[in-house]
């Protein structure tokens, strides 16, 4: 049986669906869920101002920070659930890679038996400019997926 759940989140209500799920499976087998968000390298541009060019939202240094800030929110709500259902529980926010490798590498370095996470995240322009993470989480990675639709 499974005894540590990886768990990557982007802060959506499906991501926090699949987090709630992980939970629901850890309790009743003393499990441990390890909550991850991989921090993005930069913002996401988007088309528009003059001649219809891709421009930054934001400046680097303040998207990094927002995305700490936001990241660490999300991921002490989802500890909060864990710990009143009683099961062990951490998070990681991290950067340094594409999502996908970042989630494979915490799986790895922190000895998770499990990755369970959402089918999909963002949709729309930004999902398709993101791609599937699941899929490459999926391709990519030894350790076991459990993929929550």
């Amino acid at each position: 049986m499974f005894r540590h759940i990886l768990v990557p989140t982007d802060g959506t209500a499906f991501s926090s669906e699949a987090a709630d799920r992980a939970i629901e499976l850890a309790a009743p087998i003393g499990g441990r869920v390890t909550f991850v968000h991989a921090l993005p390298a930069r913002p996401l541009p988007f088309f528009g101002g003059e001649g219809g060019m891709f421009v930054e939202q934001v400046k680097p240094d303040e998207f990094e920070a927002s995305a700490r800030v936001a990241a660490a929110k999300h991921l002490a709500a989802l500890e909060e659930k864990a710990r009143a259902a009683g099961v062990q529980t951490g998070s990681v926010a991290q950067g340094g890679g594409e999502p996908y490798e970042v989630i494979i590498e915490l799986a790895t370095t922190l000895g998770c038996d499990l990755i369970l996470m959402a089918s999909h995240g963002h949709t729309g322009i930004k999902g398709l400019i993101l791609g599937s993470e699941t899929q490459k989480v999926l391709t990519h990675t030894k350790i076991p997926v459990l993929v929550y639709r």
